[in-house]
């Protein structure tokens, strides 16, 4: 615990400083960051081949060792993301609201940093370089606290980040990682009060669970995504076919990919066949219900706790449902809140969908592999909140916002 509160007591004084920056020198810090995570790539690289190396060996299924998996494109594009975030409007003191009241006094209401942001993750290394981008941003100092099967690739990361902000005389402790990755430490960092002014967990749904469970500090829910999309009645086929295949394989290891497919009955005669002969192309298991496997060979008989589950590979869950009603019920019922898309040529349809269905992205004839910050134009993202509370969908730089009231006066006082 005291290496902990040490990190805490860094962090803060880092915080202190990132408060009073303008919003050139956060530029610097992140292009300079940029060029050094390009410039240092080979020495990223050699820390992460043996991360990839020991996934391999435990028998890690393939899409997650993918996440795992650095390339130089890859760490092209985690630098190109600084480079976007620092052309991002700088949030920090951004009026949000004023108000002159009747005494004269005048009232703003204005973006401040949190503080100190500690984020808990998992295997994608990538991370690392985008929570450091958004929360630097932001004003706030951050606490990273990786996977252990990543850890080799987050402290080179983290390490050439720190140099490249201590050249241009900016506080490195903007930036630490907890490199103890036991689980006692983990649930010590969870409890971190007074140093710790918000918690967000990014992985799988036990890890989220756990830190939303164990907290003392405020957690933001991330991640779990058993995304859905509905093929409707009046969907266009063709649409409809390249729509699932890049929601489902584009990259199955990730929270936006889709894991549940439901078919409307009026057109699921023509679309399961060619849905199950797609997918069985690039090897996707597909299980569902009595209606579905009565409309294709192949297709395995779903659980119930296969409609709910996040496969995170090669899996996908089918239902043929009898109305948009029953799409919207079911979709609601399991879904976590993260992505769901209807694919149709049916504008009340589509309105309905987009009203009816609760979660963070709604989608209209597109993927669901578009709820991404890069995507959504925030340069990257801190994660995907599937909560309703402060910030939710993809987290750019307001998220990691709270605000305060500036009161000006010419001396009035309270009678």
């Amino acid at each position: 615990m005291a290496e902990l509160v040490e990190l805490g007591k860094r962090a803060r004084e880092a915080a202190r400083i990132l408060n009073s920056l303008d919003t050139a020198a956060k530029q610097r810090g992140l292009r300079a960051s940029a060029d050094a995570l390009v410039s240092e790539a080979d020495r990223i690289l050699e820390a992460n081949a043996p991360d990839v190396e020991a996934a391999r060996k435990r028998g890690v299924s393939a899409p997650l060792v993918d996440r795992l998996t650095l390339t130089k494109e890859r760490i092209a594009a985690m630098a190109e993301g600084l480079r976007q975030v620092a052309e991002l409007p700088d949030p920090i003191g951004a009026v949000m609201d004023h108000d002159v009241r009747p005494n004269g006094l005048q009232i703003e209401k204005v973006r401040a940093p949190f503080g100190v942001i500690g984020i808990i993750y998992e295997s994608r290394p990538n991370v690392t370089a985008d929570a450091f981008a958004l929360t630097f941003m932001s004003g706030n100092a951050v606490i990273l606290r990786g996977g252990s099967d990543a850890i080799g690739s987050n402290m080179a990361i983290v390490e050439v980040i720190r140099k490249a902000l201590k050249s241009q005389d900016l506080p490195e402790d903007a930036l630490q990682l907890v490199e103890d990755t036991s689980r006692e430490t983990v649930r010590e960092f969870m409890k971190l009060r007074g140093y710790l002014d918000l918690l967000i967990p990014r992985g799988g749904a036990g890890l989220i669970r756990s830190v939303v469970e164990n907290a003392e500090v405020p957690v933001i829910e991330t991640g779990v995504g058993n995304c859905h999309i509905y093929v409707d009645e009046s969907a266009d086929l063709r649409m409809a076919l390249d729509i699932i295949d890049n929601a489902k394989t584009q990259r199955m290891g990730v929270c936006n990919a889709a894991e549940s497919l439901v078919v409307h009955k009026g057109i699921a005669p023509e679309a399961v066949p060619l849905i199950r002969e797609r997918l069985k192309a690039k090897e996707i298991e597909m299980r569902g219900d009595e209606a579905s496997i009565a409309l294709s060979e192949g297709i395995l008989k779903a659980s119930e706790e296969d409609f709910a589950t996040e496969f995170l590979g090669p899996v996908l869950s089918i239902k043929v449902v009898d109305s948009l009603d029953e799409a919207i019920a079911h979709i609601n019922h399991y879904s976590t809140g993260h992505s769901e898309a209807i694919i149709t040529e049916n504008k009340e349809n589509a309105e309905r969908f987009l009203r009816e269905i609760d979660s963070a992205c709604v989608y209209v004839n597109a993927s669901t592999r578009f709820s991404d910050g890069f995507e959504f134009g925030f340069g990257a993202e801190i994660g995907i909140s599937t909560q309703k509370f402060h910030a939710r969908g993809p987290m750019g730089l307001e998220a990691l916002t709270t605000y305060k009231y500036e009161i000006r006066g010419t001396g009035q006082v309270r009678g």
